[in-house]
């Protein structure tokens, strides 16, 4: 029994370094098509190495959705693509229920799926749908099945949803209640690419040459990674860099005077759990056993910035939420 142990443990690992290795092809094709987002692509990669949903945020034409539909080729899973508009009702994402006659006369209600059941849902735009219909997917990011009529109908595994929000068009827009914000994993801002990417990008773009993209990974490679990232062991200095931070975020009477002053609403306990999760993940497509103290910094943002508020004295001061977040990770170090 002694000696089947390091055989178990030499397995598991040999295997962490085989889906580390499929994940980290996936990064460099993913670098090939879209350009200088090197970031945004880890952090993607990492929301669902972590299980997790994902918000990305940018103005239009930074490849947003390029990068989803390459996500989804390269780790061969199931994609499908809704454009939420004001007109788009529940029914349209989730599905509906038909009356059909059949030959004999009989009449019976069946359902046909929406878009939702696949394993990668790109919401392109995601805060242009009205309250009612956003809230439609809050069931099926949480609970992975949705209820149509009264009757469960169970999503395909795995299942991610990678929403895209414009801030810079904010007229026709409706603002993500924070209950369905908290459901996404990370918060991810795209933002321009250097100049050396932009130029690459001309060069490569242009002309008559076309990337092609090959699956480097499966669904159930993707699910096997999920399970490897909850096994990942964190260490407890990083559990408690973790906490520090996300308690620091909380207007309450544990806070210091400047939380107090100028946030509205903290993150709550989802925000930790992202933390770890993410931070596992973010080492395992590094190709690292386990997460570091760095990696809880680089995070700070995409799990913070869309769980918390500041109020209308931090806007007067000038301060937006990620240099509120620089400002608790300064504090945090210097603890």
């Amino acid at each position: 029994m002694i000696d089947d142990e390091p055989r178990a443990d030499d397995a598991l690992l040999q295997r962490f370094d085989d889906i580390a290795g499929r994940m980290d092809r996936a990064r460099a094709a993913l670098a090939d098509v879209v350009f200088g987002q090197t970031e945004v692509i880890d952090l993607t990669l990492a929301t669902l190495a972590a299980g997790g949903h994902g918000l990305l945020v940018g103005a239009p034409g930074l490849a947003k959705t390029l990068l989803v539909t390459s996500v989804a080729e390269l780790l061969g899973l199931s994609e499908k693509r809704v454009q939420f508009t004001p007109d788009l009702m529940p029914g349209d994402i989730l599905g509906s229920e038909v009356l059909e006659e059949s030959a004999d006369g009989k009449r019976e209600f069946r359902f046909i799926p929406g878009p939702v059941f696949c394993q990668l849902l790109m919401a392109d735009e995601i805060n242009r749908a009205s309250p009612r219909t956003q809230s439609a997917l809050l069931q099926a990011m949480q609970e992975q099945h949705v209820t149509v009529a009264g009757a469960r109908h169970d999503l395909p595994t795995p299942f991610h949803v990678l929403a895209t929000q414009n801030p810079i068009e904010q007229e026709g827009t409706y603002p993500l209640p924070e209950a369905q914000l908290d459901r996404f994993l990370l918060q991810i801002n795209v933002g321009y690419p250097d100049l050396d990417a932009e130029k690459r990008m001309l060069a490569e773009t242009t002309g008559v040459l076309e990337t092609n993209i090959n699956a480097v990974m499966s669904a159930d490679d993707l699910k096997e990674a999920q399970r490897l990232v909850r096994e990942m062991p964190i260490g407890e200095q990083v559990v408690d860099a973790i906490l520090k931070l996300v308690r620091a975020a909380r207007p309450d009477e544990h806070a210091s005077e400047r939380v107090r002053a100028l946030v509205a609403w903290g993150p709550g306990p989802r925000a930790s759990q992202a933390f770890s999760l993410a931070a596992r993940a973010l080492a395992m497509i590094e190709g690292r056993h386990a997460p570091s103290l760095d990696d809880v910094k680089r995070l700070a943002k995409p799990v913070l910035r869309h769980r918390m508020a500041l109020n209308f004295a931090a806007r007067s001061e000038g301060v937006d939420t990620d240099q509120f977040i620089d400002e608790l990770v300064d504090g945090a170090k210097d603890a």
